[in-house]
């Protein structure tokens, strides 16, 4: 267990002015932290003031200890001995503005100068075995505020306040220091009170390089199966917040290992098809899992770079010349658009998933080249998310083969550069029919029906076959197709 420890090095600049970093207990307290008593300084003589104990908590204060991360965010978690109404009058006259939708829940939401700031009173919450909202009991302990937190590393507390204490019961500062995740009471009760904490487990995994403790992994072994009771939406944003770290596949390689992933992504494990020492074919997770890595941190395309094959497993075949999984990427983009929904993600962003699974493998059917035929279809079908489709395409290449990889990165650059030019030349990414609905209904004579589609599948299809014709040569060709199809129909 870890201790309060005093910091005198450290005090509010409102009261007595910005200082230098000091020392307690051999403990170095880095000067950046001054950047988060400099921005409390004032709403904490408030609270002094009013007799009441005002605290930074969470990320804020890890951060802190935390050699690659910033000391203030934009946003500010704060915790008080003061009850919600209590805490409502203190800040009305210091805030530029103040919400009351958490009250109920002990959270007081308030802006000061662009940074948005919460003061939750200490509590503790736990869930009923088959309930997803929390019951919320508030209290006067800072320490047992913390026990319910999620993990050591969070539940860490500087006292704001003339004298500026350092309050870390669990020993979340030597956790950081070993590059260890503990939860602060056992891991069964922790779990118990938001099964999320579970999935989040993996993203603290991921992003802070810990290494969970044996206690931790046997906890999320047994109970993966509570994760049930959390809702839809909670799981998909952890989800995506994990997927956004600098390098996810060790959270990612947590949840299917301990059983999580079964709850929520279930597709996941199920790629770990075994070796097959004749055909050779490679583990299908561990490939996803270094796409997933090696794509830029966007969330969709790492979710699309996660889900790319996930149609292998149900097109897996064997024939004469080894494993096949063919039309994987058309039965991954379905099997995509079902998980994503069940996870509640919006239509736009399942649209984009979908549409990038569906086309991943397309840049490989054009082996012999990149026609101009070739690069408009390929531009027309990715539309917006050609950018992505691009760094998929590029990075779904995990081979160790240094040859093979270098092929695929020059057939990737004759690509682009074949998009380059006809940019240059034409408006690639518009691509249209010459002529609109309205203008093939004028010419032809034709009603609004199914007769003005087919001209215009025509027309577009001549747009991308030969490129821009000019309105007078697509209505000479309408007509030479116009004529045909009325004398065979």
């Amino acid at each position: 267990m870890g201790e309060t420890q005093r910091v005198p090095g450290l005090r509010p600049a409102a009261r007595r002015g910005a200082t230098a970093v000091g020392t307690t207990l051999g403990l170095v307290i880095p000067s950046r932290a001054q950047a988060l008593v400099d921005a409390t300084a004032e709403l904490a003589a408030l609270f002094d003031d009013a007799g009441h104990r005002l605290y930074v908590v969470g990320g804020s204060v890890r951060d802190v200890f935390s050699s690659d991360e910033p000391s203030v965010d934009a946003d500010i978690d704060l915790t008080t001995d003061a009850l919600p109404d209590q805490t409502e009058k203190i800040v009305g006259g210091f805030a530029d503005a103040v919400w009351l939708q958490g009250k109920r829940w002990g959270t007081i939401g308030a802006l000061k100068a662009g940074r948005t700031i919460e003061i939750t009173t200490h509590r503790a919450e736990a869930y009923h075995p088959d309930s997803r909202k929390p019951e919320v009991v508030f209290g006067d302990s800072i320490e047992v505020d913390l026990s319910r937190r999620d993990f050591t590393v969070n539940a860490m507390a500087l006292r704001l306040g003339p004298d500026l204490e350092l309050i870390d019961p669990y020993g979340g500062l030597d956790d950081l220091a070993a590059g260890r995740l503990r939860t602060p009471l056992d891991p069964e009760i922790s779990f118990s009170d938001d099964p999320l904490r579970m999935l989040r487990a993996a993203r603290f995994i991921a992003r802070f390089g810990l290494e969970p403790d044996e206690a931790l992994v046997e906890a999320v072994g047994a109970m993966h199966d509570r994760l049930a009771i959390v809702s839809a939406e909670r799981i998909r944003d952890e989800l995506g917040k994990l997927l956004v770290v600098r390098q996810p596949s060790p959270g990612l390689w947590f949840v299917v290992r301990t059983g999580l992933a079964g709850e929520f992504l279930p597709e996941l494990p199920g790629l770990a098809l075994e070796q097959d020492p004749i055909h050779r074919h490679k583990d299908v997770l561990a490939h996803t899992l270094a796409v997933v890595d090696k794509t830029e941190p966007d969330r969709l395309l790492r979710l699309a770079a996660l889900l790319h094959d996930i149609g292998k497993p149900r097109t897996r075949d064997f024939g004469p010349g080894g494993v096949t999984f063919h039309h994987h990427e058309v039965v991954g983009a379905r099997m995509a658009r079902d998980r994503m929904t069940a996870l509640r993600f919006s239509k736009d962003d399942i649209e984009t998933v979908t549409r990038l699974v569906e086309l991943h493998l397309r840049f490989h059917t054009y082996r012999l080249g990149w026609t101009d035929r070739a690069v408009r279809r390929y531009v027309r079908d990715a539309g917006p998310l050609l950018e992505q489709l691009n760094e998929l395409t590029r990075c779904d290449c995990t081979t160790r083969n240094a040859a093979k990889a270098r092929a695929l990165g020059q057939r990737m650059d004759e690509l682009e550069k074949r998009i380059e030019e006809l940019r240059a030349e034409e408006e690639l990414d518009a691509i249209r029919p010459e002529l609109d609905g309205r203008q093939v209904m004028d010419h032809l004579g034709l009603a609004p029906g199914p007769e003005v589609g087919h001209a215009l599948e025509f027309l577009l299809e001549l747009r991308l076959e030969e490129g821009p014709l000019g309105e007078e040569e697509a209505r000479r060709r309408l007509d030479a197709w116009w004529s045909e199809r009325r004398a065979t129909g």
